[in-house]
This record gives structure tokens, C-alpha cells and sequence, in this order.
């Protein structure tokens, strides 16, 4: 059990937890977890940290299909600018590996946004915490969970 699942059970979160076989020369973990689920891209949404031009980071959830508009997150969080985080930086504040990360459950609570396209998306799904592991759950769980905002992120 992740942090994540451990997350969701401890706040009675309706979810459903799904897993599949990781293949470690998948070249994208968030296309391969909808693939492997045959899942629609635009529901299955990657949680990724950027750094921004204050020195907080934060996270950022956009669905598989499309890219972080980093200039729109740095709008969003008040911010010049904003570039991706370190792997290491990543890794350290989250506690997941690459591939893992889950806005849920992580060691130190970041300010999250998410791609406004998550709106009316029921349910989303979200990394588990582990690669080969999504978590579905209703769009509004999650941003009740993560305090997350809902802006445009994806381009």
C-alpha cells in the first residue's frame, strides 16, 4: 500500500486502484499507464513538479496527452517563471521515484494546480504512487485532497 492509497483510505475517498505491468523501456509512463488500461489520454493526468523563479516547488497535474505550459504555471502561482524540477528535487520532496509521483500522499504538501480540463473528468486518474500503479477518483476528491487550483496548465 502507498502513501497515496494510504491517503485515500484515511479520508473515506471513494477510488479504485489500478495496476498493471510497467514496462521499464516505456519511453512514457503516463501514455503506457493509459495504454495498458486502455484509458482515454485525457483522463489520465501526470503529476509533475516545477521550481519556480522564488524557489518553491510546486505541483503541476496535465493529462498525459498534453504538455505543462510552464509560463501559464508560473502565472498561476504568482510567479515569473517557472522550470522543471530536479529529478532529485523531485524525488525528496514527494518521496516517489520518477514515474510514481502521486499528488497524493507526498512528504511535504506543495501547492498543486491542475490542468482546467480535469473539470467534469469523473472519474480521473492519477498515479498511485509506484510505476504500473493509477488511482481513479472523482476530479472534485482531488482537488479537496491536494487544495489543488484548476487553471489552464496544458498546451
Amino acid at each position: 500500500m502507498t502513501p497515496a492509497i494510504k491517503a485515500l483510505a484515511r479520508a473515506k475517498v471513494p477510488h479504485q486502484v489500478l495496476d498493471y505491468p510497467h514496462d521499464p523501456r516505456a519511453p512514457a509512463y503516463g501514455l503506457e499507464a493509459a495504454e495498458a488500461l486502455g484509458l482515454a489520454p485525457q483522463s489520465v493526468f501526470k503529476t509533475l513538479l516545477a521550481r519556480l523563479d522564488d524557489g518553491r516547488l510546486v505541483v503541476a497535474m496535465v493529462p498525459v496527452s498534453a504538455q505543462l505550459d510552464l509560463k501559464a504555471l508560473a502565472r498561476a502561482a504568482g510567479a515569473r517563471k517557472a522550470t522543471m524540477a530536479e529529478p532529485g528535487d523531485a524525488e525528496r520532496a514527494t518521496g516517489y521515484v520518477l514515474g510514481g509521483i502521486s499528488p497524493l500522499g507526498q512528504k511535504k504538501r506543495l501547492e498543486s494546480f491542475i490542468d482546467a480540463s480535469a473539470a467534469g473528468r469523473d472519474p480521473l486518474y492519477i498515479s498511485g504512487g509506484r510505476r504500473g500503479l493509477e488511482i481513479a477518483l472523482a476530479c472534485a476528491d482531488l482537488i479537496a485532497l491536494t487544495g489543488a487550483k484548476l487553471t489552464p496548465l496544458a498546451r
